[in-house]
């Protein structure tokens, strides 16, 4: 009648009893023993570096990726007119902002606003406007889009060097 209660109370009983007696002796041996603490001090370096190694992986492989995605972008290609332009800006800014909402194609939305950006005339101006509407993570692999690109100009308006504004030496 009451036998599988009691059955189950028992083996839940005895499930504690067996967790408490393993954290008693493991911190017993903890405090107790050099060569243990030793042990467990030297396997957390090793899990540490073991995830910086991983990391460093995951951040070179996802540079490939993004200069990969940077190449296929140049090499389809980019309109000329100042309609297929607004059309294509138009068209790829909202491509972007429909995948910015998922957090897993990061990459992908950050394409659409790089070739976004790539046909605007001010990408500097462009480049505020997202500063304020997107996300900081798809920023962040847009500025590493930006980076792989040498062609693209972000900035405006060409500033003078100051330096230039002095005379050279000797002219006095």
């Amino acid at each position: 009648m009451s036998q599988p209660s009691v059955l189950a109370t028992a083996s839940v009983a005895a499930v504690a009893t067996g967790l408490v007696a393993y954290a008693l002796y493991f911190d017993h041996r903890r405090r107790t023993q050099p060569g243990f603490r030793r042990q467990l001090r030297r396997n957390e370096r090793l899990q540490a570096r073991a995830e910086k190694e991983q990391a460093q992986q995951e951040t070179v492989k996802q540079r490939e990726v993004i200069k990969l995605a940077v190449d296929l972008a140049k090499a389809e290609g980019f309109p000329s007119s100042v309609e297929e332009k607004e059309a294509f800006f138009l068209d790829q800014v909202s491509k972007g902002e429909a995948l910015a909402s998922d957090a897993t194609k990061g990459i992908e939305s950050a394409l659409h606003f790089y070739k976004a950006l790539k046909v605007y005339p001010t990408p500097g101006d462009l480049i505020r406007i997202y500063d304020q509407t997107v996300s900081k993570s798809i920023l962040d692999v847009l500025a590493e889009m930006i980076a792989v690109d040498s062609e693209l100009n972000i900035r405006d308006i060409e500033t003078p060097n100051p330096a230039d504004l002095f005379p050279p030496v000797g002219l006095d």
